[in-house]
């Protein structure tokens, strides 16, 4: 036979890629090795067309905000560098004044709970470049007054004003105390499940302060035990309101900072607060109320001379209705609003005494981000997945609803932060074929002008793992549902091999886990799966978000039932594929992830072989109030709901591989959830393994601890799929 030496050169050729591919490795994953470049704390400026940016040497604790041009992207100026000052280590967060002359600087940040924390604050004079500590406490949600004289802020459960030209502080509020009274800042579940913690606003003139004041004395404590490596654990008690239970009452103040007199606003039979917001009129607040099932919104008016409330909108709904950000007051004080009142999340407009002037976005899509308004050329700025809902796409539109314009011209996941002027806009754009990049483009048709940031070094570094795909794809299942799906399989995939598949997916309402965006760090460890010979698949069902209320709201009041029986369901499908091992199928998910993890190896033991929980919620009787009761009312209107989808009450359906874990100090999903499935599958004599990790909250992180948690998941898959 005769040598082909050019044949057997091309095979070398071919083949060497695949045998120098780099594996990735659990070290490399978790050791920030594929870290994106980003733009940390970009602010955009009001009073100038300049934005900011925080560029940190965490690891040597150095920081700088630095002064860009939106035009130009040239750097103006540095305006504050941490190593000019000893009292800064570092600079955690940073706020303007209204008038962009001062910055309140965070330093030495320590958190509370997810969004909540305290730090030592310092006023930057930009043009003194005079460094002034706030208070010698460390405190909360400090924030400028309208006429840049003062600063509000939250220590023990009391608010304070600070003047800054007297350098005095005055305490306006005097009952606050730990597990009783908080004012001016939320209570846990307010800020878990409302996500915000600042619960007081300046107006526009500087002389109101408006604030939510928390009762708290009659709800339930929950307590927790940290460990610390000392002789005796340390018990950590807080109030927590689990569904059924009380929550805070609260009330409506209005301080007066010049005669300094306090008014309590008589807002009727309000249950939450959600949000308080001062209009465009000095004296006038806008609050949001809901009631305890969330299906019935008021919008109230309050005079703030009088104390009169005035509600000027109310909105209902058959199941729930969600709070936002996208409360906008223009000029004459009509307001922008979304809403899902049409069956997709839009923009409307209202005037000053809440009449419908207009919807303006309308269509089978949702708005996903409203960026602001531009009074100028009365045109709107938003983000929507009108170009299919697992895309993010940027428009402008007139506030009249005409001359809508896609300003992002790329497929994939893109979003805006505008100018002051509304003439250009930073974008962030990233796709699964795309590292993440930020460039300057034009307002007026979305061409790029320049590119501020790119990730090729990373694209370029990935080059050498040769990673598989990320494919998208729609599984229609038995029962007729299309739901939105992606598949990662081996590099070298072999149709006719038989191959394992882990599922993975959180579910919960309103989420989205398949999403035209670059990878998370997630991705990465399904990625080495695939590596080792795993697909990996992952299911966005019925409850998920981005598909009008219909698809999202069907789970009301039986949370838990659809999207199980949809990840069942869509493994049904996955399990018929040639290629798939139908008897080594696993699921896991963090979180309602974990919940639904749990809930598919028993309700599923005929279809899921394997499943990975972790800090799973195992009876919502258990979980808090404003999310529990929002999905699916209390548990004493709704018990069935609450029994029926409780993973708890199924232990003894056990058949397959199951690994629980839960960190010990979780204050979101408690500990006990785990610990009481733990007793309820031992005592239906079933065999498993579980992981506790000590004083570690929902997050589970920390020093080695995500490599060591994703060690044991990984071992557990190897071992057992």
């Amino acid at each position: 036979m005769k040598y082909n030496f050019t044949a057997f050169l091309f095979f070398l050729l071919t083949a060497l890629p695949l045998a120098a591919q780099q594996k990735l490795t659990l070290e490399a994953i978790w050791g920030s090795a594929f870290r994106t470049q980003d733009m940390d704390e970009l602010h955009a400026l009001k009073n100038a067309n300049q934005y900011t940016v925080l560029n940190a040497d965490y690891r040597n604790g150095i920081a700088t905000i630095d002064l860009y041009d939106f035009k130009t992207l040239e750097k103006v100026k540095t305006l504050i560098n941490s190593r000019d000052f000893p009292e800064l280590n570092g600079i955690d967060d940073y706020t303007f004044s209204p008038d962009e002359k001062k910055l309140l600087i965070a330093t030495n940040s320590e958190q509370i709970y997810r969004h909540s924390f305290t730090a030592d604050f310092y006023i930057y004079d930009i043009t003194s470049k005079s460094l002034t500590k706030l208070s010698d406490n460390k405190v909360q949600e400090p924030t400028f007054s309208a006429d840049n004289s003062k600063v509000a802020y939250g220590f023990d459960n009391n608010l304070y004003v600070y003047d800054i030209a007297a350098k005095s502080t005055k305490q306006i509020t005097t009952d606050g105390k730990r597990n009783a009274v908080i004012n001016g800042i939320t209570d846990w579940v307010y800020e878990e499940e409302f996500a915000f913690v600042r619960a007081y606003d300046w107006n526009a003139t500087g002389d109101k302060i408006a604030y939510i004041r928390f009762d708290e004395t009659e709800v339930p404590e929950f307590t927790m035990e940290y460990y610390n490596q000392g002789l005796y654990p340390v018990p950590y008690t807080f109030k927590y309101p689990k569904a059924g239970e009380k929550n805070s009452e609260v009330s409506l103040h209005i301080y007066d900072v010049k005669a300094g007199t306090d008014k309590t606003v008589n807002l009727g039979d309000t249950y939450y607060i959600p949000r308080i917001q001062w209009t465009n009129e000095a004296q006038t607040l806008s609050v949001q109320t809901l009631n305890r099932h969330q299906n019935n919104l008021n919008l109230f008016f309050i005079d703030a001379t009088t104390g009169k409330a005035s509600v000027i909108m109310n909105e209902t709904d058959k199941a729930y209705i969600e709070i936002t950000d996208n409360l906008t007051f223009l000029d004459d004080n009509s307001y922008i609003w979304t809403s899902e009142k049409d069956g997709y999340n839009h923009i409307y407009h209202y005037n000053k005494n809440g009449k419908l002037i207009r919807q303006v976005t309308q269509g089978s899509w949702e708005i996903t981000a409203y960026y602001g308004y531009d009074k100028k050329s009365k045109n709107i700025f938003y983000q929507s997945v009108e170009n299919g809902s697992i895309n993010r796409d940027v428009y402008r539109i007139g506030i009249d609803g005409k001359n809508k314009v896609r300003l992002s011209l790329k497929e994939g996941t893109t979003s805006a932060t505008f100018s002051p002027e509304y003439d250009y806009f930073i974008q962030s754009y990233a796709s699964v074929n795309q590292s993440p990049t930020y460039t300057l483009n034009s307002s007026k048709d979305g061409k790029q002008v320049k590119e501020i940031i790119n990730n090729n070094a990373l694209a370029q570094k990935l080059r050498d793992y040769n990673l598989p795909q990320k494919e998208f794809m729609v599984i229609t299942t038995d029962k007729g549902h299309q739901l939105n799906a992606w598949m990662i399989k081996p590099k070298d995939f072999d149709p006719l091999k038989k191959y394992p598949v882990l599922m993975y997916q959180y579910s919960g309402p309103g989420s989205q886990e398949v999403s035209n965006d670059w990878f998370s760090i997630n991705d990465y460890y399904y990625f080495m799966l695939a590596q080792q010979g795993y697909i990996v698949a992952c299911v966005d069902g019925r409850g998920t978000g981005y598909k009008g209320a219909e698809f999202k709201k069907v789970t009301y009041k039986e949370l838990g039932k659809y999207e199980v029986e949809d990840q069942i369901d869509a493994v049904k499908v996955i399990g018929r594929y040639s290629y798939v091992d139908p008897e080594r199928i696993g699921i896991w998910g963090w979180s309602f992830g974990g919940f639904m993890a749990s809930n598919c190896i028993l309700k599923g033991n005929d279809v899921f072989s394997m499943a990975i929980a972790v800090a799973p919620v195992t009876n919502w009787r258990f979980y808090d109030t404003v999310y529990t009761e929002r999905y699916m009312q209390t548990p004493q209107e709704n018990p069935a709901g609450y029994d029926q989808n409780s993973p708890i009450n199924f232990a003894g359906n056990l058949k397959g591989k199951f690994l629980l874990v839960h960190g010990s100090a979780d204050d979101n999903v408690h500990v006990q959830n785990s610990m009481l499935m733990i007793e309820a599958l031992v005592q239906n004599n079933k065999q498993f393994d579980w992981a506790i990790y000590p004083d570690k909250n929902h997050g589970i992180y920390g020093g080695y601890t995500r490599l060591q948690l994703y060690t044991k998941m990984l071992n557990f898959i190897k071992e057992n799929l």
